[in-house]
C-alpha cells in the first residue's frame, strides 16, 4: 500500500493522536514521504502536542496540517466533535512552504502539484492564485472555526502557524487529478452578458439584468422561489461553446443584491460583457448528482478531500455524505480531509476560490476505460 488513512473519535488527544499513529504504521510503516493532519474539536488546543507526537512517532518526510470544524476519514464524517486525521503516503520527496500573506508560487516547476491550507483571515488567495503558471495544478481549503477558544492553526513540521498558509509542492508521476464539484442548478435560460460595470451585471441579453431575474423568479414553482431566497448563485461561464451549458462550464459566485436605479444584479465577482451568465440554487439533491457524475468515471488509489463547512449533514440531511460518494466513486477508502471555510480548486484553465464545493485532489487516478 502506498496511501494510508487513520481516523480517532477519542476524547482524549493523547490516546487519539497514539491510535492514529499506529493505524499508519499497521498500514505502510513509518516515515511516509507526507503525512497531512486534521484536528479538531476540544483537540485543537493540543494541536502543538498532537503535531510533535506524529513527527516522533511516524517520521514523516513533511508534515503539513490544519485545524477545522470538521473532518473525514474512510466513509465517516466527524462533524463538530473531537478527531484526529492522518492521511499519510509515500510519494516521493515532498517540499514544505510556510509562508506569510501570501504564497507566491511562480517558480513551481510544470506538472507540480501544490497543496495548500491557509488562514481565511490572513491569506492573500487571489494573489496566490494569480501566480500560479500554466501546467501546475492547486488544490486546498482554508481553515474553519473551531467552536472553542483556541485560534485557527497551521502545521508545517515543526511550526504551528496561526496566520497565513502551508503548502506542500507534490512530485510528478503519482497520478494526479483534481476534482471541484461546486453543486449548484441552474434555473432560468442562459443569457450573454451585454453591459457590465464593476460588480454589476447591467444588461443580461439587451435586457435589464433585474427584468430578467423577476422573469426567472415568476416562472419558477414554489420550491425553487424558496432555494432562490436562501442563496442565489450566478454561474459565469468559463468554458464557452455551442449548445447548453454543462456543468463546470460556470465559475458560480453570489448574487449580493440588486441595485434597482440601475436595474442591475450585484455579485460577488467581475462579470464582463460577453460573457454567458446564468442564475443558479444550492441544491442537494444537484450536488449529489454532480458529485458522483464527476467521480463514475474514475478510479483512484487515495484521494484529499476539501469540503465547505456548509455541506455535511444540515445540507444534505443525512451524515457522511461527501466522504461515501468519494470512497464509492474512487472505489477506495484511503479518503481523508477536513471541512472548510472555502475550497481551492482549478475550474476550466483557471484556479479560484470557492465556497459551498467539495475540492478533491485524488492520487494514482484513471479513467474507467
Amino acid at each position: 500500500m502506498r496511501y494510508a488513512v487513520a481516523l480517532s473519535e477519542h476524547t482524549d488527544p493523547r490516546v487519539a493522536v497514539a491510535e492514529v499513529i499506529g493505524q499508519i504504521l499497521d498500514r505502510i510503516g513509518k516515515a511516509p514521504d507526507l503525512a497531512a493532519l486534521f484536528v479538531s474539536g476540544s483537540h485543537v488546543s493540543s494541536v502543538r502536542a498532537i503535531a510533535k507526537t506524529v513527527r516522533q512517532g511516524l517520521e514523516p518526510g513533511s508534515l503539513i496540517g490544519s485545524t477545522a470544524t470538521s473532518v473525514l476519514a474512510h466513509r465517516s464524517e466527524v462533524e463538530a466533535r473531537p478527531a484526529v486525521v492522518i492521511w499519510a503516503g509515500h510519494t516521493g520527496p515532498v517540499e514544505l512552504r510556510a509562508a506569510g500573506k501570501g504564497a507566491a508560487v511562480t517558480d513551481a516547476a510544470a506538472g507540480s502539484t501544490l497543496m495548500v491550507l491557509a488562514n481565511p483571515l490572513t491569506f492573500d488567495a487571489p494573489a496566490t492564485l494569480e501566480s500560479i503558471p500554466a501546467g501546475v495544478t492547486l488544490v486546498g481549503g482554508f481553515s474553519s472555526g473551531t467552536g472553542t477558544t483556541s485560534p485557527n492553526s497551521l502545521i508545517a513540521d515543526d511550526e504551528i502557524l496561526l496566520e497565513g498558509s502551508v503548502l506542500a509542492v507534490l512530485p510528478e508521476g503519482l497520478g494526479i487529478r483534481p476534482l471541484v464539484s461546486q453543486g449548484c442548478r441552474a434555473v432560468g435560460d442562459p443569457f450573454t452578458i451585454t453591459a457590465a460595470s464593476d460588480n454589476l451585471i447591467l444588461e443580461l441579453g439587451g435586457r435589464s439584468a433585474v427584468d430578467r431575474l423577476e422573469e426567472i423568479v415568476t416562472s419558477c414553482d414554489p420550491a425553487d422561489r424558496r432555494l432562490m431566497a436562501d442563496g442565489l448563485q450566478v454561474g459565469l461561464a468559463i468554458v464557452e461553446h455551442a449548445g447548453m451549458p454543462r456543468f463546470g462550464d460556470f465559475l458560480m459566485r453570489d448574487v449580493l443584491g440588486t441595485e434597482r436605479s440601475r436595474r442591475a444584479v450585484a455579485v460577488a465577482g467581475i462579470p464582463t460583457v460577453g460573457t454567458t451568465a446564468q442564475f443558479h440554487v444550492r441544491d442537494a439533491e444537484a450536488a449529489s448528482m454532480e458529485l458522483a457524475g464527476l467521480l463514475q468515471p474514475l478510479r483512484a488509489d487515495s484521494a484529499l478531500v476539501f469540503t465547505c463547512n456548509g455541506r455535511g449533514t444540515r445540507y444534505f440531511r443525512r451524515p457522511n455524505h461527501d466522504a461515501e460518494s468519494f470512497c464509492d466513486g474512487l472505489d477506495t477508502t484511503s479518503v481523508a480531509g477536513m471541512f472548510c471555510a472555502g475550497e481551492l480548486g482549478p475550474t476550466g484553465r483557471q484556479h479560484f476560490v470557492h465556497g459551498f464545493t467539495a475540492s478533491g485532489l485524488l492520487f494514482g487516478a484513471s479513467e474507467l476505460s
